[in-house]
């Protein structure tokens, strides 16, 4: 791909409709959707609205570790409140940026408060430099 043509910015590159759950989501049914659609996080939404994240390793720590009961336990009673969002328009140096202060490997794609798609590392990794890449993985895997 020419440098003209390659993507610059997370539009280009993320999934576009991610699967969500809602806070009232058992985290059974939240282990399913992951285990059916193959994902770690699960962006959590009301109207629309990103209002949090779940991910595989929530369920683990929050739920399992701490001897919760699965099947009452909601995603709301689990989730990370608010998370760090990228703006669909933003330049992927911008994603990158955030994945390693953040530390995460993925990014809810949010135009305001609208959940419009979610960005992976590797979505990144595939459009900009090894070196800077590189640097990110290092970074997110301290």
């Amino acid at each position: 791909m020419s440098p003209t043509k390659s993507p610059r910015v997370v539009r280009d590159v993320m999934t576009s409709s991610p699967t969500t759950v809602s806070r009232e989501t058992s985290v059974v049914q939240a282990a399913r959707l992951m285990q059916k659609e193959d994902v770690g996080p699960l962006p959590v939404v009301e109207n629309g609205s990103l209002i949090g994240i779940v991910t595989d390793r929530d369920l683990v720590v929050r739920v399992l570790a701490e001897g919760r009961d699965p099947e009452s336990t909601t995603v709301g009673d689990v989730c990370s409140p608010q998370p760090v969002s990228v703006e669909p328009d933003a330049d992927l140096s911008q994603a990158l940026a955030l994945l390693a202060r953040h530390q995460v490997r993925r990014l809810p794609v949010a135009e305001g408060d609208r959940l419009v798609g979610i960005v992976a590392q590797a979505d990144v990794a595939r459009e900009l430099p090894h070196d800077d890449v590189g640097e990110v993985v290092e970074d997110i895997s301290r």
